[in-house]
C-alpha cells in the first residue's frame, strides 16, 4: 500500500496510525525497512513524500470455548 503525505507535520508512526491503525513499534521499523533514505528525511515527513506501507496483517481474534445454557 502506497500513501502520500499530504501535510505538514506528519511523522511515521502518525502515518502507520492513520493507515493501519497500529502503534506496533514492528510495522514503523517495517516501513522504514521498505522505504530506504526515509529516516534520513528527519523526523516529519515532508508533505508530497510517497511511502510504501506494509499490506495490513488479518486481525487474530481470540478464540473463546462455547457455552451451551440449555440443554
Amino acid at each position: 500500500m502506497i500513501v502520500e503525505v499530504s501535510r505538514e507535520g506528519v511523522t511515521v508512526d502518525l502515518l502507520v496510525w492513520q493507515a493501519l491503525h497500529s502503534t506496533d513499534a514492528t510495522i514503523v521499523v517495517q516501513v522504514l525497512e521498505l522505504n530506504p533514505g526515509l529516516a534520513d528525511l528527519g523526523l516529519f515527513v515532508p508533505p508530497g513524500t510517497r511511502v510504501l506501507l506494509p499490506e495490513p496483517a488479518a486481525p487474530v481474534l481470540p478464540v473463546r470455548p462455547s457455552i451451551r445454557l440449555w440443554g
